[in-house]
């Protein structure tokens, strides 16, 4: 096998086909950019969602008039739920102080302690709020009563959390039907450009034909051509990413957390993943088009 040839013949027909060639090129190339995008987008967004997760809570405010007896018989209660991971005790002082650090104006116009005792009750499970809750809970004739005349009331920032996961979730959605619609693209043009090669080269297909040329030999110039647009293309936007990436991401980085508190991938398995990307799409691109094209 003569790869020099085919790469040769490669070359030949992208030069004969230079427009839609470099139509696929730079269809390939938008798409690996939003690619290079997305994938770290949707790290640091799945990261950040499980974080938010993390940080559900039950509050069990507690009557000011609960006795210490039933204030033990409830923490007892929550430790050995197998729910729980673990159970703290906030006093009327420290919830005072903890409002105080947040609002302190509001906080020295206040005579009194009119905050509550608490226990701040952390899940195994972040799905397991839901359960905790109804454990504590009554519900009857629509009224709700608790199962320990204690509380006084029961908090959880569930519904604040599924609100930013939905939206986070939406975010994410349109991005992944945005990433296959250009996929879907790059693959269609790149396999029309190949398809106008085999046009422009049928004479030369048939003449190989008739002097026994195997299917292979024939297919190899079409399938390097497919790859190498899908290498340049992914090469190009990776370069792209990259000065994007010294020039805007790693400044603002410096100045603004957003930037720089998700964890994401590296950039090296990034390009990697995006250079393998271009051209899995370039190759499918052409199998495709050769498959359905050149009878062989």
């Amino acid at each position: 096998m003569n790869f020099r040839f085919f790469m040769s013949e490669a070359i030949r027909t992208l030069r004969r086909n230079s427009a839609p060639s470099f139509a696929a090129l730079m269809t390939v190339m938008i798409t690996t950019i939003v690619l290079g995008v997305f994938i770290p987008v949707t790290d640091a967004t799945t990261g950040a969602a499980n974080e938010i997760r993390g940080r559900l809570l039950v509050d069990v405010y507690l009557k000011d008039e609960a006795t210490q007896s039933e204030v033990s018989a409830l923490r007892k209660r929550l430790e050995q739920s197998a729910e729980v991971k673990s159970v703290e005790y906030i006093s009327k002082a420290e919830a005072k102080a903890s409002f105080k650090g947040s609002l302190k104006d509001a906080a020295e116009l206040l005579d009194e302690n009119p905050l509550p005792a608490s226990f701040r009750v952390t899940p195994r499970d972040p799905a397991h709020v839901g359960r905790i809750v109804d454990s504590l809970e009554n519900a009857q004739s629509g009224k709700t009563t608790y199962a320990s005349t204690a509380i006084d009331d029961i908090k959880n920032r569930e519904d604040e959390t599924d609100k930013i996961l939905s939206i986070t979730g939406g975010v994410k959605y349109a991005m992944w039907g945005l990433a296959i619609l250009l996929v879907l693209t790059s693959t269609l043009l790149v396999g029309n450009t190949i398809r106008l090669s085999i046009y422009a080269r049928r004479r030369e297909v048939e003449v190989m034909r008739m002097v026994g040329a195997t299917g292979w030999f024939i297919r190899w110039p079409f399938v390097i051509e497919g790859v190498f647009v899908g290498a340049a293309g992914g090469v190009i936007a990776i370069l792209l990413l990259l000065v994007a990436k010294q020039t805007i991401v790693d400044p603002l980085s410096e100045s603004f957390a957003l930037f720089a508190a998700p964890e994401t991938i590296g950039f090296v398995p990034l390009a990697i993943l995006l250079l393998v990307s271009a051209m899995g799409i370039s190759a499918a691109g052409s199998g495709f088009t050769l498959r359905r094209f050149l009878k062989l």
